[in-house]
């Protein structure tokens, strides 16, 4: 219970009450902006602690923040659920394995996420970047994912999948041809 408690403080807690109390010094327009994780609205074994429910109440605060600042102070609140990055935070998560939690996370991102390609820390922070700027301006109470799209997967099966032959008949039959989506036939 400890643990938890501890999780919501430093996650959730923490972020309102730094939006309360540094709002009335911010200029009008100002950006504040927190980060989360994907653990927030899916299940990621091991990344437990309490942690989970802690992102999940603090995109919630995010939400209800963006209408209490903005109409109190007039700053945008915004938050950026970043993918797997090797951090300290990360790398102190327990897999109860050989191979530590985030290792086989990052793994497992680059292989299934509809973006295969490495995430770093710039990916990040130029999200962040475009939602602290004025590019932003009508931009607030959101959760951005900087995932290489791995949010909007509900199967990341292989790509030699069956289930993938709609969009890729080769796959499932071996030979070239030349069907749309459309002209699939269903079961």
């Amino acid at each position: 219970m400890l643990s938890y408690l501890a999780a919501v403080s430093a996650s959730s807690y923490s972020w309102v009450s730094m939006v309360r109390h540094f709002g009335g010094i911010m200029r009008p327009g100002g950006s504040c902006l927190s980060l989360s994780f994907i653990a927030s609205e899916r299940v990621i074994p091991g990344y437990g602690g309490g942690m989970s429910s802690a992102k999940a109440q603090l995109e919630s605060d995010t939400r209800v923040l963006a209408y209490e600042a903005g109409r109190r102070f007039g700053i945008r609140v915004n938050s950026i659920s970043a993918g797997p990055l090797l951090s300290r935070a990360a790398s102190a998560i327990e897999n109860g394995g050989g191979e530590s939690f985030i290792h086989s996370y990052i793994k497992f991102h680059e292989e299934h996420s509809p973006l295969q390609r490495k995430m770093d820390a710039d990916d990040v922070g130029r999200a962040a970047l475009a939602l602290c700027s004025d590019l932003s301006t009508a931009v607030t109470g959101v959760c951005l994912h900087v995932d290489n799209g791995m949010h909007c997967m509900g199967f990341t099966g292989s790509e030699s999948s069956a289930a993938c032959a709609w969009w890729n008949p080769d796959l499932a039959t071996g030979e070239k041809t030349n069907r749309s989506p459309a002209n699939v036939p269903s079961d």
